[in-house]
């Protein structure tokens, strides 16, 4: 029962979005589950009230890379 609640718990996991300025000032902070609307939000680990209107560190955004090309995508090609 734990490993079922714990499985539900991993989906239903809230993520952190800072709102940006166009000089990359963060004016606010958000916590949901989708992404909000919007192209000056961007995903960051954690929040830190330090940041508010201060320019928001490069390390506190979440990038995501591409996933690698496997051998098995290669020969299902």
């Amino acid at each position: 029962m734990d490993f079922l609640r714990t499985l539900l718990l991993l989906q239903c996991r809230r993520r952190y979005y800072a709102l940006l300025d166009p000089n990359g000032v963060c004016l606010s902070f958000k916590h949901c589950r989708e992404a909000p609307k919007g192209q000056q939000w961007v995903e960051i680990g954690e929040p830190n009230l330090s940041w508010l209107r201060q320019p928001l560190p490069t390390r506190a955004r979440i990038v995501y890379r591409a996933r690698a090309i496997t051998a098995r995508h290669l020969l299902s090609i």
